[in-house]
């Protein structure tokens, strides 16, 4: 979710300002002073009485994958009107995470802040979440946005589902055929497959002591959009984001594992993560 990727961009240094729509309730004001007591700035979240602010409950299954229990809640009133650019300068992450669980937000809409911010040198990442069983969800909605895109960030799951292929290159060249620039396919224990027109890399996991990977996948976009702001290659990014995705998987909980800049450089210091390079 955009917070966590909020807190973890935090975490590692990286300047943060969220927009979004909460309740005019006590989740609401937990959330907006939990934000800003990690130095995120708030001002562009928007209250309503409209909804009380979106929930989602994680419940860990001892061999088997977390159960998610989710409430679109303020959700329902965020639209595509709540994301002014006007904050943002060149060389600056336009980052939209929850795609597909945001009703409000318009294809076409966010297709047009997508191609305003890149003419303005600002690169576009974008994130979706699938819920299971949607039958909404389909690349008629994305394929839009996916024109004015630098970066796509599904997990296998959601890509299997927008695509009907369980083959991650498969997947990425699919996205790419609808006009993203370049792709990144998370698979959890079977590490991370990044794409685009001239390179494919695969990368394996960081070996940790496993405990919970909830938000181990907002982890790994906060480390990625890191390499983003400083410019690195794609294999430099990729071994930073996934080392700050391990990270998250070492504690219970969404961002209390996440570590800082130094602890992520002590893990790429630590083990040499293997990452296979391809030209296209």
């Amino acid at each position: 979710m955009p917070a966590n990727v909020a807190v973890g961009l935090a975490r590692l240094g990286v300047r943060v300002s969220v927009n979004g729509v909460v309740g005019t309730d006590v989740f609401g004001d937990f959330l907006i002073n939990k934000l800003r007591d990690k130095r995120i700035d708030t001002a562009g979240i928007r209250r309503t009485d409209e909804f009380g602010t979106s929930k989602t409950v994680v419940l860990p299954v001892i061999g088997e994958d977390r159960r998610f229990i989710h409430t679109f809640g303020a959700n329902n009133a965020f639209n595509d009107a709540d994301i002014a650019l006007d904050s943002f300068t060149e060389g600056d992450i336009f980052y939209i995470g929850g795609l597909l669980i945001m009703p409000a937000l318009q294809s076409e809409g966010v297709a047009r802040l997508c191609e305003a911010a890149r003419a303005r040198g600002i690169t576009t990442v974008l994130d979706v979440v699938v819920p299971v069983g949607d039958a909404t969800a389909s690349m008629e909605y994305l394929r839009p946005m996916l024109r004015h895109t630098d970066i796509f960030m599904p997990n296998d799951e959601e890509a299997h589902a927008l695509t009907g292929s369980s083959d991650a290159e498969t997947q990425a060249n699919y996205f790419l055929s609808a006009g993203c620039d370049t792709v990144v396919i998370t698979q959890g224990g079977n590490g991370t497959l990044v794409k685009n027109r001239e390179l494919t890399l695969f990368a394996d996991t960081y070996p940790i002591d496993f405990v919970d990977g909830s938000g181990s996948g907002d982890a790994f976009a906060a480390g990625f959009i890191t390499g983003l702001t400083e410019g690195w290659d794609l294999k430099r990014t990729l071994e930073f984001a996934s080392a700050t995705g391990a990270s998250a998987c070492t504690k219970l909980g969404c961002t209390s594992g996440v570590v800082d800049r130094a602890g992520a450089e002590a893990m790429l210091r630590d083990y040499a993560l293997n990452i296979v390079e391809r030209s296209v």
